[in-house]
């Protein structure tokens, strides 16, 4: 069974279409790329599977079943922006994540969050907005999650921080899950992905297997997807 399947995915705001047919697999164990440039439907969809937003038409399936209390267990989101309360310490963080979600592993957080030389005693207020975005992601990807859903993850950190950012996400999913991750720094995270889909105008126009991609076009993703996408 796929861990996800969206069935003619459409959403639109008033007389305006943001997403159009959309129809998708995930599968087990993959690292996949949802690239488009901006206002392309990208973080509508992730919503959408998020069950954040209705869509207008279509269904998400997530182990079979339509998304709801079920599938948010199951899946670890981390959104474009901070939610988290940033009068809150990072220690208060952890014990909120710990009570809320029962797949929250606070030990595996301590240790990313040490190995990033995070202060778990610091306000979220007191850090750059760099730090708090790495004190989210590691809180993510602490939580024995099916589905790792990743909008925009490396959009506030410096280059040195961006390769153990990814080595985090590759090393701390687990085994049978999969990760979505929605970005524009193609090159960044190329080296990581299984699978990448392109997004236009609310419509899926490429999904492929990245090795064979490059194969078939003898270029890099990055180079293809800039192809595509030329002004």
């Amino acid at each position: 069974m796929e861990l996800l399947k969206c069935v003619n995915i459409n959403k639109s705001f008033g007389n305006k279409k943001i997403l159009e047919d959309i129809n998708l697999t995930v599968p087990r164990g993959k690292i996949i790329g949802l690239l488009g440039q901006n206002g392309t439907g990208k973080s509508t969809l992730i919503k959408i599977i998020n069950d954040l937003l209705t869509a207008t038409g279509g269904e998400v399936l997530v182990n079979g079943e339509k998304i709801g209390v079920e599938s948010k267990k199951i899946i670890s989101y981390l959104p474009e922006r901070t939610y988290l309360d940033k009068s809150m310490t990072v220690d208060k963080v952890i014990e909120f994540f710990t009570d809320f979600y029962d797949n929250f592993d606070a030990d595996k957080a301590r240790r990313l969050l040490a190995d990033l030389k995070l202060d778990t005693s610091l306000k979220l207020s007191k850090m750059s907005k760099g730090m708090q975005e790495k004190v989210q992601l590691v809180l993510v990807m602490s939580r024995k999650a099916e589905l790792y859903i990743l909008d925009e993850p490396l959009g506030g950190v410096d280059p040195a921080t961006r390769d153990y950012i990814l080595d985090t996400i590759l090393s701390n999913f687990n085994e049978g899950a999969s990760v979505i991750i929605s970005t524009h720094l193609i090159s960044d995270i190329e080296r990581i992905l299984d699978e990448v889909i392109f997004i236009d105008k609310g419509r899926i126009i490429l999904h492929s297997d990245c090795d064979e991609l490059r194969t078939k076009e003898n270029a890099s993703i990055d180079e293809i997807f800039r192809r595509m996408f030329r002004c």
